[in-house]
């Protein structure tokens, strides 16, 4: 693209959203009006999967375009080396401000900062390269905060307290009772005033005054990640009772005695408070009539994201700025919301990781409305931006730009895998798996390589790999590992997975080459 070409980008990442919310299994359950309007007008890709969880390590890959194992900010508060290269500073160079609105999760490195840095306390840091439109963290959300308390709300001194719905006479309407009102209840917050809608609000105001210039936007919406609480009348818009319930939700005790992962999962409670306020922590106490409640509160913030998607399309359309601006609308991750009797984000089943992802652009409308089955990862995204803006990637981004199949085309060579993972420890409080399986921090961690039949599980240390046929087993329900029939598949995905982690292996300096000519780059 010409540098002097109207070129804008509006890169919206949600938080937790699964893929199947929007195409699959649950995605008649929700009213998404305005990602059913961009499908429409974009491609989407249908097999797109998040390389790595929970939210920091998902950002950081898919920001710097790197799988975990080469950026190795593998947990939130694990610092991500600062000299690594990134979408924001790589857009810099195409002349670009890059600005957030929201978050990046990104731990900082703490090289050549002094240990009273109030950055190197806490795990949502900036990303370098950007410049903040709005500083709106989920644990740092001041300006939200302010303007809540300007607009007449109580605002408690724990601010996590703003998220417990409102029951009995303390609701809105009076109607938030019976036995899940603590999931159900309202906001304390209206849907004018809620996190999602301020947000909203002060991306488009500070977009106003740059209409006539190119511009790069990364919109990033906490929701519909927990504490699962939301606004009138969002917290309403789907009965529990016409959602689906959870798939394979038969027990958390079969699950645990299936294998030494999942009996870890459950060695202790979740966190308190986590999942909604006033959560005791119990997963495996979750029957299928709460998994519902929680499923349809997820549910009501999925559309009210939904609704300000639309503010921001609606916005591009009214100022004549849609026909400039490439839109991408992905998550960093998924949430299994139940499924398997797993809930959040750290696990090895698909919907912990399968997420949405939707690119509309505005030069290419001939493809508009097609559905891409290949496999697609989060790395990717980065590569496309600056493909899109006539940029070459740096070297050692391990994604690839997905613009071959917005032109309508299939790339000559093209991934039939993708290839996921976990770490699972913490150095310095050690996590249930740690204790429960007698894991050093190095060991404690789990690999993916999942293909379009069969899906490979490897756990460090010796625990036994899951294997599962997708095509036969979708809910990944029977674990093939053991079966002598299955052996010869089981070595291959493992010999596979081994040579995908060494052909990836980071190559930022190593495809280089220092001659007489200086610095020359390999292929």
């Amino acid at each position: 693209m010409s540098s002097t070409s109207p070129a804008k980008v509006l890169f919206i990442v949600l938080d937790q959203m699964r893929a199947d919310c929007v195409h699959g299994a649950l995605a008649s359950s929700l009213d998404l009006p305005n990602v059913r309007r961009l499908m429409a007008g974009g491609v989407t890709f249908a097999s797109h999967y998040s390389v790595t969880a929970p939210c920091g390590p998902a950002r950081a890959s898919l920001l710097t375009g790197l799988y975990a194992m080469n950026h190795r900010s593998v947990r939130n508060g694990a610092p991500l080396a600062g000299h690594l290269p990134n979408i924001a500073t790589e857009v810099r160079k195409a002349g670009y401000e890059p600005l957030l609105f929201g978050y990046t999760d990104t731990s900082i490195d703490p090289a050549g900062r002094d240990a009273n840095d109030p950055d190197l306390k806490k795990y949502e840091g900036l990303l370098p390269g950007f410049a903040e439109g709005l500083r709106m963290r989920f644990e740092d959300s001041d300006p939200w905060l302010a303007d809540l308390k300007a607009k007449g709300y109580a605002v408690p001194a724990n601010h996590h307290e703003l998220y417990r719905a409102q029951t009995g006479a303390a609701s809105s309407d009076g109607t938030a009772d019976g036995p899940y009102a603590a999931i159900t209840g309202p906001a304390l917050y209206s849907a004018a005033d809620s996190d999602t809608a301020f947000l909203t609000d002060e991306t488009l105001k500070a977009l106003s005054v740059r209409e006539t210039r190119n511009w790069f936007a990364h919109v990033t919406y906490i929701r519909p990640h927990p504490p699962f609480v939301a606004p009138a009348p969002y917290n309403q818009m789907v009965a529990p009772e016409t959602v689906p319930a959870p798939a394979g939700l038969t027990g958390a005790d079969a699950l645990r005695a299936s294998h030494p992962f999942f009996d870890a999962f459950y060695s202790q409670p979740s966190m308190k408070n986590h999942f909604y306020v006033g959560f005791d922590g119990r997963l495996e106490r979750i029957g299928e009539d709460e998994a519902r409640a929680i499923r349809a509160v997820y549910f009501g913030l999925a559309s009210e994201v939904d609704h300000h998607i639309g503010r921001m399309l609606d916005y591009l359309d009214s100022t004549g700025q849609a026909d400039e601006t490439l839109v991408i609308v992905t998550s960093d991750h998924g949430e299994m919301l139940g499924d398997r009797h797993m809930w959040g984000k750290e696990s090895i089943f698909d919907p912990a990781y399968h997420v949405p992802l939707i690119i509309r652009d505005p030069q290419r409308k001939k493809t508009a409305g097609q559905v891409i089955e290949h496999f697609t990862e989060s790395i990717d995204i980065a590569p496309t931006i600056l493909d899109w803006l006539g940029r070459t990637p740096p070297p050692g981004f391990n994604g690839y730009s997905l613009l071959p199949f917005l032109d309508g085309g299939t790339p000559d060579t093209w991934r039939d895998h993708v290839f996921m993972e976990q770490d699972l420890a913490d150095p310095v409080s050690p996590t249930r798996y740690q204790r429960h399986l007698g894991l050093s921090l190095a060991e404690c961690n789990v690999a993916i390589l999942r293909e379009t039949r069969f899906k490979l599980v490897h756990f460090n240390a010796g625990l036994p790999p899951l294997l599962f046929d997708m095509e036969a087993d979708p809910a990944e329900a029977q674990d093939l590992a053991g079966d002598p029939a299955y052996a010869g598949e089981l070595l291959r995905l493992t010999r596979r997975m081994l040579d995908h982690r060494m052909r990836h292996a980071d190559h930022r300096l190593s495809a280089m080459k220092l001659t007489e000519a200086g610095v020359v780059v390999g292929g």
